[in-house]
């Protein structure tokens, strides 16, 4: 039966193909989608940008897929015109919860394998949740022209260790082209179509949202049964909102307007929805009149592993700061916030993240896209503090850890880090991961010189420059992939920094006390370089409690005021340098030391 391609006309069930594609960091998922789309017609000469679907600036600038994006291409095969969603994913383990919401809305997954560097971390991180997803996998290596590329060896290594037939596995380069159409056979012959009734009440999954200055907020959806178009009244079940529905449409590449979207289809949706807080990731759209209609599953909700204060600097800004997260968190549903307060730097927020790759690039999307100028402090973890055998209280922000006197014990989360590694790099990386108080539970050697290593390791510790660390020892070579683990009890600290004897709260952190005295004297030393020269002499202090453990002082400036005099009774001088003395001891008294931005990440460098 052949179909036509105008998208005006819905195509039935069996001609829809949903799929993804997974892989880890820099194995080629943007630059396969490109091919993909450039194979079916959808990019022509003048459109061809590298990594066309990375349409985020910093995600140009740094190279990495930080927001899954959509995209609808059609592809004829034996007469028949195939309807092909695609949805391009993240490859970073901090963007783990954008694949979890991709595989939702889809049947399929294109699993990329470089077929240089093999089977990485990341890599069996994405496979499990495409498995838990029930999704049909199909295995793509990827950068067979490399010359250093052996198919044989990657085969080997997906059967072996993710457990899936590569016997099968399409052959690729998305860089020359080689083997695409073979790919898009594939997806037409083994992704299933999807499962949805056209003739069921409208259920629709949110998949994801963002704001958008003139519209408000756009919608991703995936119909899972009936249809929308443009004046569907349509109820948002979490929330229990009404609206009516403007505009539906698809990306093909850019959005197009479609008169509507049925069972199966992946698109978005606007609906004159001007409050945030009125659409979540993950709930489900009904009609509006419809009663008693299941929500469907959603998504797991992901729980923030790092915690840091944002503050703006200047306090005028703080309501803005409060928009641009109300937007933001609408585009990044793994983002937490909540209002908190600082003695140093005023009101402020306490913001929730995955990782620290994506607090980064939370920060630089705030400064950018919403022109704020913000103070990030250090990050920290979140611990459970007992204060008796009752009691347990949450503390995610150092500042607020009880005196060590006023509670029973502490408990510090725990991670299972997988680090894989060339055999050469094993010893130093076991010496990291024993530095960082780290377990080592399992050694297996998935090739001949490729090591699989799994350590249980405090996430605190991870968070402290752990990432730069193992690329360094590893030159680069080494890949990692972590998920939560129980919590685990500690002899941890508040180690307080000191400025002029004034407590800054948000400098504050906690640890081991084995690494107390050397954490303490790093800060110290980092503070001196990073807190300018003053008029009066600047103390910095590390302390414990009452137990100052460190010390180190930024001299004051001098001004020579002894230069005028010229012979005469030694005692002038001395008046002189007595009357600047006091005056010093004046300014201290009364002087404020403006801390720099660079003294709060200075805590990330220390070693």
């Amino acid at each position: 039966m052949s179909v036509s391609t105008d998208h005006a006309s819905a195509p039935e069930q069996r001609h829809i193909r949903s799929f993804c594609i997974i892989a880890h960091i820099d194995h080629g998922k943007s630059t396969l989608a490109d091919r993909l789309m450039e194979q079916t017609g959808l990019l022509g000469e003048r459109d061809r940008t590298a990594q066309y679907l990375d349409r985020m600036e910093l995600e140009r600038e740094r190279g990495i897929t930080i927001k899954a994006q959509t995209v609808r291409m059609t592809y004829e095969h034996e007469g028949e015109t195939y309807q092909l969603n695609l949805i391009d994913t993240p490859g970073h383990v901090d963007f783990g919860y954008e694949v979890s919401r991709s595989l939702a809305a889809c049947e399929g997954a294109l699993l990329v394998v470089d077929a240089a560097q093999g089977v990485e971390a990341q890599t069996l991180a994405n496979v499990y949740m495409a498995l838990d997803a029930e999704l049909e996998i199909i295995p793509v290596i990827n950068k067979i022209d490399l010359p250093s590329a052996d198919v044989d060896r990657v085969k080997a290594q997906i059967e072996d260790t993710v457990g899936l037939d590569a016997s099968g596995a399409i052959l690729c380069s998305a860089k020359t082209g080689q083997g695409i159409a073979e790919l898009l056979e594939a997806i037409v012959m083994l992704v299933p179509p999807p499962r949805a009734d056209p003739d069921a009440t409208l259920r629709a999954l949110l998949i994801d949202s963002w704001w958008d200055a003139y519209r408000g907020v756009i919608s991703t959806v995936r119909v899972v049964g009936g249809s929308m178009r443009a004046g569907t009244s349509v109820r948002f079940l979490a929330t229990d909102k009404t609206f009516d529905v403007l505009e539906v449409g698809v990306f093909a590449p850019t959005a197009t307007a479609l008169p509507d979207l049925s069972a199966g289809e992946v698109g978005y949706v606007i609906c004159n929805v001007k409050e945030v807080a009125d659409t979540k990731v993950g709930d489900t759209m009904a009609q509006s009149d419809a009663s008693d209609v299941e929500p469907l599953p959603g998504f797991k909700h992901v729980q923030p592993m790092v915690f840091a204060g944002v503050f703006p600097t200047d306090n005028a800004d703080y309501a803005d700061l409060r928009d641009a997260l109300g937007k933001l968190s609408l585009n990044d549903a793994s983002v937490t916030w909540e209002p908190e307060t600082s003695e140093a730097l005023g009101f402020g927020f306490r913001l929730g993240f995955l990782g620290l790759l994506h607090m980064e690039i939370i920060q630089e999307r705030l400064e950018r896209e919403y022109g704020l100028d913000l103070i990030t402090t250090a990050p920290s973890v979140k611990y459970r503090v007992h204060i008796d055998a009752e009691t347990v209280i949450i503390v995610d922000n150092p500042a607020k850890l009880p005196e060590s006197g006023d509670f029973d014990f502490i408990e510090e989360p725990m991670i299972v880090a997988r680090i894989q590694t060339p055999e050469e790099y094993l010893g130093p990386i076991m010496k990291l991961c024993q530095e960082r108080r780290g377990t080592q539970k399992d050694l297996a050697y998935l090739t001949g010189t490729r090591v699989l290593v799994t350590y249980e390791l405090p996430l605190a510790e991870v968070v402290f420059g752990f990432f730069d660390r193992l690329k360094s020892v590893s030159r680069g070579y080494a890949s990692m992939d972590y998920e939560g683990a129980a919590y685990q009890r500690a002899d941890l600290v508040r180690l307080d920094l000191l400025v002029n004897g004034e407590k800054v709260d948000a400098l504050s952190l906690i640890t081991h006390r084995d690494n107390s005295y050397y954490r303490g004297r790093d800060l110290c030393t980092k503070m001196k370089e990073e807190i300018p020269r003053q008029q009066f002499e600047v103390a910095i202090q590390a302390a414990i409690g009452t137990r100052v453990i460190a010390r180190t002082t930024v001299k004051a400036l001098r001004k020579n005021v002894t230069a005028k005099c010229y012979g005469g009774d030694i005692s002038r001088k001395r008046k002189l340098l007595e009357k600047q003395k006091k005056g010093k001891q004046r300014l201290k008294a009364v002087g404020n030391v403006e801390i720099p931005q660079g003294a709060f990440h200075a805590i990330l460098k220390l070693d």
